[in-house]
């Protein structure tokens, strides 16, 4: 277990996404996917209000009714550290006060709990004022309906001002970053978004992990893809030297004897700040090669081989 930042937050150090519940995972695969994890130890489970209006037929919400439902079903939500977010649900969009508070009560109906662990803004609003947003959320952690707050896709500029709004008012301090950081996306965390994690001791929560499951090692070349979502989003991370990543990852897989996303999620847990990284399982026969990171520790040259193989993927 590792702390999160400042908070009293301890979880695991693999955080399982939510992305697929009510997706690609139906209601029973989902079910089966959260028992796996949390018999194996898990507890931090991460979704959004949003997912998967993205998908055909769906609204948003669809992720968080099944948490709740499984909630309800195994009396298991003690056991869990729940993290979702607020700001692109189609009728939540945007972090005005009202907004940001109609949507955790929504987010709590459908998540059938009281409070929310971790709550993050999904995403800047810029046509917000920021104190506005910062107040919203400092209000929700004194109502009891959220526990600490967290940011997810801001800039280090915002990061900073938020923070500043936060301690001019005695609002409640933002603990946790959910930034896109992986093997094939590296410049833009490590430049700009560590510093201000390490200032201001945020526990960092990588998304895209896997690299929308490229870094499984199953897309090699333009042959590799179908027309699935899935593999529309993994298709925006090929190049020619992200293919010599995954020709890096699955040596260092070989020779540790696990599989390549094994090792992608340990490069990960290797770095400064981060807690644990995000990757989500359609099924459950996936959450093997996800968990075994936390037992994977990579040798300082498997790390260096990375992260040299890693660098000259263009920003």
């Amino acid at each position: 277990m590792a702390r999160i930042g400042t908070s009293d937050l301890d979880v695991s150090s693999l955080c399982l996404g939510g992305n697929t519940f009510g997706w690609t995972s139906d209601r029973d695969t989902s079910f089966a996917v959260l028992d796996t994890y949390t018999a194996a130890g898990g507890n931090f489970i991460d979704t959004a209000d949003v997912y998967s209006a993205f998908a055909p037929g769906n609204v948003g919400g669809e992720s968080e009714t099944v948490l709740g439902d499984w909630f309800t079903t195994t009396v298991r939500r003690q056991d869990v550290v729940l993290a979702t977010k607020v700001g692109q649900h189609p009728e939540f969009r945007g972090l005005g006060a009202e907004n940001v508070a109609r949507a955790a009560d929504a987010s709590l109906q459908r998540l059938q709990t009281d409070h929310i662990d971790l709550y993050y803004a999904h995403r800047d609003d810029p046509d917000t004022d920021l104190e506005e947003t910062v107040a919203a959320f400092d209000a929700l952690v004194q109502a009891g309906k959220v526990r600490h707050v967290g940011l997810s896709n801001y800039s280090a500029e915002r990061i900073r001002e938020w923070m500043a709004i936060a301690d001019e008012n005695g609002f409640a301090r933002p603990v946790a970053l959910q930034p896109h950081y992986n093997l094939v996306k590296r410049h833009e965390f490590e430049s700009e978004l560590a510093p201000v994690a390490t200032q201001f001791d945020l526990g960092v929560m990588p998304y895209f992990a896997l690299a929308s499951g490229f870094l499984s090692g199953k897309y090699r070349s333009k042959d590799d893809f179908d027309d699935s979502a899935r593999s529309g989003f993994a298709s925006a991370y090929l190049n020619d030297e992200s293919v010599r990543v995954l020709e890096v990852a699955d040596e260092i897989a070989k020779a540790n004897d696990v599989a390549m996303p094994t090792v992608a999620i340990a490069w990960l847990l290797s770095k400064p700040t981060v807690v644990a990284p995000i990757a989500s399982a359609r099924v459950t026969e996936q959450l093997e090669a996800l968990l075994g990171a936390a037992t994977l520790e990579l040798s300082v040259d498997e790390v260096e081989r990375l992260d040299a193989a890693s660098a000259s993927v263009p920003a």
